[in-house]
């Protein structure tokens, strides 16, 4: 009884292993058998170069007194005249205060004025609907973000709401008694500033940038020429510093310069004259294309380059030591795996390179074009006969396709398991 319980046991043991171990294969056959694809999308591959320099140009450096609070009026890579008025210095809060509530009361005054020049005998029905004319252009402006004439527009409608207390000639009597009170405030408020508020000017026109960092007496477009590689590492490698009491620079030229070294296989393929696209992705993202000005002999397996350009320069305007991409070529096609990219046959015995697409649950297949090797993927276009036919160009690969990557066996017109 004992021996054939235990052969029971065993067997039962064993059957189930058997069973087990047929599940195990028949799901990783059915793994094998899946159909995997993945969405193709356009890609672009760049021919760069990367190399770190530094940004070069003329700069005159805005300095002021010392002061408790700097209140700088342009904004970054704003164009000032000579003589405008860059920034306020205020030795205390109570200065800023006051500084604040001079303005205010400049504005009111402007306003008044506004209203003044009007026409203070409109009647309320004229008034009333100029008004409601004044806040639907104010609204059209903002919707569209037309800023040109937004000033004016605010300052037009205030002026019209401020004329809607006033009427006839007492109203400009009160306008005018109202200016003068404000005029007597400040002018109070003027000598009060006197003593406690100081303002910086421009010394020249330029575009003005908030930082200075001490590089301005350091580096400027004329000693390009006798530049080295060896004395811009030194540059790179210098600590410097703003000057006690700068408030900022204005850029005195819109032609402006990067100068930084560079292998000399990169070199080779840079001729003087020419243009070339540069990428900047660190403090700022953008491109700019600028001038190939110098490409200097190699010396120690790296050669000085000095590019140079009139655009982005506002954008560039607080940057110095920068690394960027040099770039020579660009290339866009169509992203896929190099498992998706297969090789068949034509009836011809012609050998033509091109996916699978998984199109309606069947497998169909596209030529393509091999553009460039990126790794795990290749960048392809859609290879297409001299003279493409309508459906042609709708059946060639587009991005948004679903390429097949992996499946036993693959062939035009397959229903796939999916």
């Amino acid at each position: 009884m004992k021996q054939g319980t235990l052969f029971t046991r065993i067997m039962m043991t064993g059957m189930f292993l058997m069973v087990c171990a047929y599940l195990i294969f028949s799901a990783l056959r059915s793994l094998d058998d899946r159909t995997y694809t993945v969405t193709t999308y356009t890609h672009t591959v760049d021919d760069a170069a990367e190399t770190t320099g530094l940004l070069i140009r003329a700069e005159t450096v805005v300095t002021g007194g010392t002061a408790a609070i700097v209140d700088v009026l342009p904004d970054q890579g704003e164009k000032v005249r000579a003589g405008s008025v860059v920034a306020y210095l205020y030795q205390d809060e109570s200065a800023l205060d006051r500084r604040r509530q001079l303005r205010t009361l400049l504005l009111e005054e402007e306003q008044l004025m506004y209203a003044l020049q009007g026409e203070t005998g409109t009647d309320a029905e004229r008034l009333d609907q100029s008004i409601v004319d004044a806040m639907l252009g104010l609204r059209s402006s903002a919707a569209y973000g037309d800023l040109t004439g937004l000033e004016e527009q605010a300052l037009s409608f205030k002026s019209l709401v401020i004329r809607q207390g006033y009427d006839g000639d007492t109203g400009v009597e009160e306008l005018t008694a109202a200016i003068s009170a404000l005029e007597g405030e400040i002018e109070s408020l003027q000598s009060a500033a006197a003593q406690d508020t100081a303002y910086v000017t421009a010394p020249c026109s330029g575009t003005f940038s908030a930082m200075a960092d001490g590089y301005e007496t350091l580096l400027f477009p004329d000693m390009l020429e006798s530049l080295t590689a060896d004395s811009l590492r030194q540059l790179m490698e210098q600590d410097t510093a703003a000057p006690d009491g700068a408030v900022g620079k204005l850029i005195t030229s819109s032609r402006w310069y990067f100068a930084a070294t560079v292998p000399e296989a990169v070199a080779q393929r840079l001729a003087e004259g020419g243009s070339v696209t540069v990428r900047f992705s660190r403090d700022w993202s953008g491109e700019v294309s600028m001038q190939v000005e110098r490409v200097d002999e190699p010396s120690g397996g790296v050669s000085l380059v000095v590019l140079s350009s009139t655009r982005s320069l506002a954008d560039t305007s607080m940057l110095r030591k920068q690394t960027v991409d040099i770039i020579f070529d660009s290339v866009t096609g169509i992203r896929v795996p190099k498992k998706a990219v297969r090789t068949e046959v034509t009836e011809d015995g012609e050998q033509v390179i091109g996916v699978y697409v998984l199109t309606a649950a069947q497998a169909e297949f596209k030529p393509v074009e091999i553009l460039v090797d990126d790794g795990d993927y290749y960048l392809v276009e859609a290879l297409l006969p001299d003279v493409p036919t309508d459906n042609q160009l709708k059946t060639a690969l587009r991005a948004g396709d679903q390429v097949i990557v992996s499946s036993d066996t693959l062939y035009d017109g397959k229903v796939m398991d999916v």
